[in-house]
């Protein structure tokens, strides 16, 4: 699956001139903990957003990605996929960043307790006082104050396309801790179905020296396999718009 043909390039370039009007500047992060503030300032971004008379989430798909509904089209694959269907209680999110796929979760199920793992401080705290959601201490890849197997649904949005192998395994053997019996786990990655010889070709076509680890491509059979030995089943798989091609959705199930 290709993406779609707007460029990524001319994309940021428009994302860079509206923060340049504010004296800010998009860096991507360097630190490998899923971050965003270092790249995507929040009140740069939440001005940015206003003035564009769009929300911040559908702003960030339009204008930054260049895919208009992506977030929302992930979201309704969900919910084919009756990921939703249990009413899960408890949802746990790392990276959430500006809140565009914790917004519609929470649409979604409703849940009591929403669990956060970001380390924006100002995203969080936006998310938090917005959303009523709760921050808990993010470290590098772990979710420590999160107890075993107390989370119905675990997820991540684009984040480990950002952050190393070992971050990213880390947090998996950490995602399948946490998540109950008969709870789900879903996150993305960029594995072998994503990088088609005209995806890679498009990739190294991007102009400077990238962004840190970014974009990171994962095997899909060590995704699989990985949380297999955490007794965790692959219930499907879909792709979705990344940069100029695209990241695989990986929806897993926890054995009851």
């Amino acid at each position: 699956m290709r993406a779609p043909s707007r460029s990524t390039s001319v994309v940021k370039s428009g994302v860079k001139r509206l923060l340049g009007r504010a004296g800010y500047d998009i860096v991507r992060s360097t630190n490998n903990r899923a971050g965003v503030e270092d790249f995507l300032p929040f009140e740069a971004t939440m001005r940015a957003a206003r003035a564009a008379h769009m929300p911040v989430g559908d702003y960030l798909d339009e204008v930054m990605n260049g895919t208009p509904g992506a977030t929302g089209a992930t979201i309704d694959r969900l919910r084919a996929l009756g990921v939703y269907a249990d009413s899960p209680d408890t949802v746990l999110e790392i990276g959430p960043g500006s809140g565009r796929y914790l917004e519609r979760t929470m649409k979604e199920c409703t849940p009591s307790r929403y669990e956060i793992y970001e380390t924006a401080a100002p995203w969080a705290a936006h998310l938090v006082e917005t959303f009523g959601v709760v921050a808990l201490p993010t470290a590098g890849s772990s979710l420590a104050p999160t107890p075993d197997g107390s989370v119905d649904l675990v997820q991540a949005h684009k984040v480990f396309n950002s952050v190393t192998f070992l971050c990213a395994a880390r947090y998996f053997l950490e995602m399948g801790r946490v998540v109950r019996p008969g709870g789900r786990i879903v996150f993305d990655v960029m594995t072998e179905t994503c990088l088609e010889p005209d995806a890679v070709h498009d990739w190294a076509k991007q102009g400077g020296e990238g962004h840190g680890p970014y974009p990171a491509a994962l095997p899909r059979r060590m995704c699989v396999d990985l949380f297999a030995s955490l007794g965790c089943r692959l219930e499907a798989g879909f792709t979705a718009p990344l940069g100029v091609a695209t990241t695989e959705v990986l929806v897993f199930r926890k054995d009851t």
